[in-house]
């Protein structure tokens, strides 16, 4: 059995191109992750603000984030990757190295326009393996991705406090700037595919909005936004109940094992010889959410009970890439996958204050059955689309997705026809 599963994981890496590309974004990655943390010490520490300050200024960066996400997926659609990344990788040098000196009201603007224009490292990724894994394959591939985005979470917020610490937040931000300017130039000189294997734009004009954006697809990003929402409320209710139990010292090691079981839970579903439709994943997610909180006046208890949530993180996220790389044509891929990046921020930037206002009103159990409930919602969602899918799948495709699909799928790498095939798997 472990070797079938080395071995499924064997065939991405053995793909042309993708060990190069997961070198890149991890290279891109970590940085990223490290922000938030640097952007706080350096506002409390050096500019003698409260942490309220500090916060405005991370959540102007994430809303700079969501906004710029489909804008330059858009562009990288039209254009290319290359012009992107030149201009990001500009900005995000200019940026870092200026924040140190930039009073708070200049910071907390600059740190808004810099969001929009940051380096698109998460969807670049994304969009590239699409184009470079074969359908069949991509399920492995962004089970990969997504363990390596929980390795980056794992070192970006410890390196940040490291750097901090030992020398200052100017040189963590220069660091930072740096790593990002690397990381483009990096992806500039491998110019990854973004639509297909042969690197080349599909013919034609892309296509239209109203040609690939369907209730599918709307489903998956509402995914997206409640796997999140569960993943930022779930961080804040485990610091609320080890705090009440008088078990703050064990918050660190609880959220390390959080990120673990959500590593393991990627290998595993990258694994497995068949995907579970991704209702399935969100509903156990809901399901193994709610309880967590009742076992937390013992840590041992709250990192038993967290296993079965962690371990469907990476699965989840990894389930909604795949989708979106399916139900979308290769010429609007790095539009979509824009998009799904808006939803993961959309739903970070809400479950936390989401599972902040349950805990002050009922207690810090609340903040689990908060996003549980949120998220209880979007299955439902998932549920009915899925129900129309199926009582709709003998129908004509454009009967059932709009306009132009007919024409659509002869183009691209033939995802459409897959995901009419797997449209029950909602």
């Amino acid at each position: 059995m472990g070797t079938v599963k080395l071995d499924s994981y064997r065939s991405v890496l053995s793909l042309p191109g993708v060990r190069s590309l997961m070198v890149i974004a991890l290279l891109g990655r970590v940085p990223l992750t490290a922000v938030g943390v640097t952007l706080t010490l350096h506002v409390v520490g050096d500019l003698h603000l409260g942490y309220a300050e500090a916060g405005l200024v991370g959540t102007a960066g994430t809303i700079g984030a969501a906004i710029g996400a489909p804008l330059l997926g858009r562009v990288v659609d039209r254009r290319g990757l290359r012009p992107v990344l030149v201009l990001t990788s500009i900005v995000e040098v200019v940026f870092w190295l200026s924040a140190p000196a930039l009073p708070y009201v200049a910071l907390l603007v600059t740190s808004l326009l810099s969001g929009v224009l940051s380096l698109p490292i998460f969807t670049v990724v994304r969009q590239s393996l699409a184009a470079i894994v074969p359908a069949e394959q991509r399920r492995q591939a962004y089970a990969l991705d997504s363990m390596a985005v929980e390795i980056s979470y794992m070192a970006g917020p410890t390196l940040a406090v490291l750097v901090v610490t030992q020398a200052s937040a100017t040189v963590a931000m220069m660091a930072i700037g740096g790593c990002l300017f690397a990381a483009g130039a990096a992806l500039w000189f491998n110019n990854p595919p973004v639509h297909g294997g042969d690197g080349t734009r599909p013919a034609g004009p892309p296509p239209r909005r109203r040609e690939w954006v369907s209730a599918q697809l709307l489903a998956v990003l509402a995914a997206t936004v409640a796997t999140t929402i569960v993943l930022a409320g779930s961080d804040v209710s485990v610091v609320a109940v080890l705090r009440e139990a008088g078990a703050v010292g064990w918050t660190g090691g609880i959220l390390a094992l959080w990120g673990l079981y959500s590593l393991v839970g990627g290998f595993v579903y990258g694994a497995r010889p068949k995907a579970a439709p991704l209702v399935l994943l969100v509903g156990l997610l809901t399901v193994f959410t709610f309880p967590i909180g009742l076992v937390g006046h013992q840590w041992g208890w709250m990192a038993l009970t967290l296993l079965p949530a962690g371990a469907l993180c990476a699965p989840t996220l990894s389930a909604t890439t795949d989708a979106v790389s399916k139900l979308v044509p290769a010429g609007a891929r790095g539009e979509a996958m824009g998009w799904q990046g808006s939803a993961l921020t959309f739903g970070m930037a809400i479950g936390a204050p989401l599972a902040g206002a349950a805990i002050d009103a009922g207690g810090p159990a609340w903040g689990f059955v908060a996003v549980a409930l949120a998220s209880a919602v979007v299955t439902v969602f998932l549920l009915v689309v899925r129900h129309r899918m199926a009582a709709t799948a003998d129908a004509p495709a454009s009967a059932q997705f709009g306009d132009g699909l007919a024409a659509r799928s002869g183009s691209g790498d033939g995802d459409l026809r897959i995901s009419e095939r797997q449209s029950t798997k909602v």
